[in-house]
């Protein structure tokens, strides 16, 4: 018994040894990768993974479910610096809400309208034809409440962001249905919002003194333009609460939303694929009705 014991100890300890050696590995690698960014000015320190979306591929298609708890963490987290002034609220109908949902729903937010017939503005309930309002009331206001820096529209955010996948995928990319790869903003997206650590030891400027995050940012290798941004982490677990069972963790937020901002920079992308398979249908029939044309005019007849 007491050699059992002294076994699975010891088996213990190496297992944590090789745990311990094998996160000071992976925060050796990103102090080396964060540093090589840093000099090259060339970011997102590390590309984002791609997911597994259920709008991908020729034949993919949006998740219901999926929009509706997106457009929940949008309301209730990125709506408080993030506009969506392009999305009107009728069209949230295509996420499987009745007219009389989406009254109640645009009636929750109030817009500007006017001016009266004293030519002045007042605000009033949103309507179904009315868009996302913007919780400030211009560019300015925004970036003075944000540290200069102005939290970006979302309406096309999901087609607006994105990481190249650098050569030979790109070329794959291209190719409709062995290829394809349209996601690079949801997974992008994905990526930042689960991204947000601390920085790990070892990171050099390109003076060779150490690096430190400058105030007022926050580090995450995944960031596109830099090191760290100004944006903090906007959400964690728990924070909103999910009516279907689903996963409240930070992945499962991070995924919903990053499906929803798709929706919203594509809402006709199940539309175009039905339409782009059609033709391509068209197409292959068209070639070989050619092809068979043109046998049949050259081929050897006996006359």
């Amino acid at each position: 018994m007491k050699k059992l014991v002294t076994s699975i100890a010891f088996i213990t300890a190496i297992g944590c040894s090789v745990a311990v050696a094998s996160a000071a590995e992976e925060s050796h690698d990103l102090a080396a990768q964060a540093t090589h960014a840093i000099a090259g000015n060339h970011f997102p320190i590390i590309k984002p993974e791609e997911q597994s979306w259920s709008f991908a591929g020729p034949f993919g298609k949006y998740d219901k479910g999926q929009l509706q708890r997106g457009l929940k963490v949008y309301k209730e987290v990125c709506s408080a610096c993030h506009s969506m002034s392009l999305v009107s609220f009728r069209t949230l109908e295509d996420l499987g809400y009745s007219e009389e949902q989406v009254k109640a729903f645009s009636a929750e937010y109030e817009v500007q309208d006017g001016p009266n017939a004293d030519g002045e503005m007042y605000n009033r309930k949103a309507a179904p034809s009315d868009h996302f309002p913007s919780p400030f009331p211009n560019h300015e206001a925004a970036a003075a409440a944000n540290g200069g820096a102005a939290p970006p529209d979302m309406s096309l955010l999901a087609k607006a962001r994105g990481v190249e996948r650098g050569f030979p995928q790109f070329i794959i990319d291209m190719i409709p249905i062995v290829g394809g790869y349209q996601e690079g903003g949801p997974d992008y997206i994905h990526a930042l919002l689960t991204g947000y650590q601390e920085p790990p030891a070892g990171i050099k400027n390109t003076d060779g003194s150490d690096y430190t995050v400058p105030e007022g940012t926050h580090f995450n290798p995944y960031f596109v333009s830099a090191a760290a941004l100004k944006m903090a982490p906007p959400i964690s677990a728990d924070q909103v609460t999910y009516d279907d069972g689903a996963p409240q963790t930070v992945d499962q937020y991070s995924k919903d939303v990053a499906a929803f901002l798709m929706w919203a920079a594509e809402p006709h992308l199940e539309q175009r694929k039905r339409t782009g398979f059609m033709v391509m249908v068209f197409l292959f029939i068209f070639t070989a009705l050619i092809y068979l044309t043109k046998k049949s005019v050259y081929a050897n007849k006996e006359h």
